[in-house]
């Protein structure tokens, strides 16, 4: 039986991130994790979506891309994988432990399980792209069950929540997705 589990994140992320490091308007956050997405989906390294986490400077603390078919893991989604290395990178498993504030900047909603996730790992914002409606109506994910209030409980728990930045783009990755249906991700 295996003993320890590998998540890489495809090559092409570390060049595109060496020419990005900061953006200060929410808009450029998540113009980059659109970007991110479309790339993933244009390298055919994994599925449209794309997430940065951003430091209170507004520097890229980490990005993750979706690489769950490539990796044969459920769990590979790209907030996920954004706050797997942001933690690695800290050193902890609470990115706002240090006291500082970060920011999650997606392309588009988090799913359930990326909701979930975004409780946890210590973020103080969220941007957001599509909207979890966009990403069911144009492709074949399901989203999972979400809270009826998901935002109020969010924000609830101190967690900033602004939607539909650049939704029209974000939506764009999934057409594009959508045009390459039935090629391996």
């Amino acid at each position: 039986m295996t003993q320890s589990i590998q998540l890489d994140l495809p090559e092409w992320l570390a060049e595109t991130l060496r020419t990005q490091r900061t953006c200060i308007s929410d808009e450029d956050k998540v113009r980059l994790a659109i970007s991110l997405a479309n790339q993933n989906v244009i390298q055919r390294s994994g599925g449209p979506f794309g997430a940065v986490v951003f430091d209170e400077d507004d520097r890229v603390v980490a990005a993750g891309v979706n690489r769950v078919v490539p990796l044969n893991c459920s769990t590979a989604h790209a907030e996920m994988m954004a706050f797997m290395f942001a933690q690695r990178h800290l050193g902890r498993f609470r990115l706002n432990g240090d006291g500082r504030r970060y920011t999650l900047a997606t392309s588009a909603q988090p799913c359930a399980m990326c909701y979930g996730g975004s409780l946890w790992a210590g973020i103080d914002r969220l941007l957001i792209g599509a909207r979890g409606s966009d990403v069911e109506e144009l492709s074949e994910f399901d989203e999972g069950p979400l809270p009826a209030d998901w935002v109020g409980e969010l924000e609830r728990r101190k967690i900033d929540v602004r939607r539909d930045l650049l939704r029209d783009q974000a939506r764009e990755v999934f057409l594009r997705y959508r045009e390459h249906a039935g090629v391996a991700y």
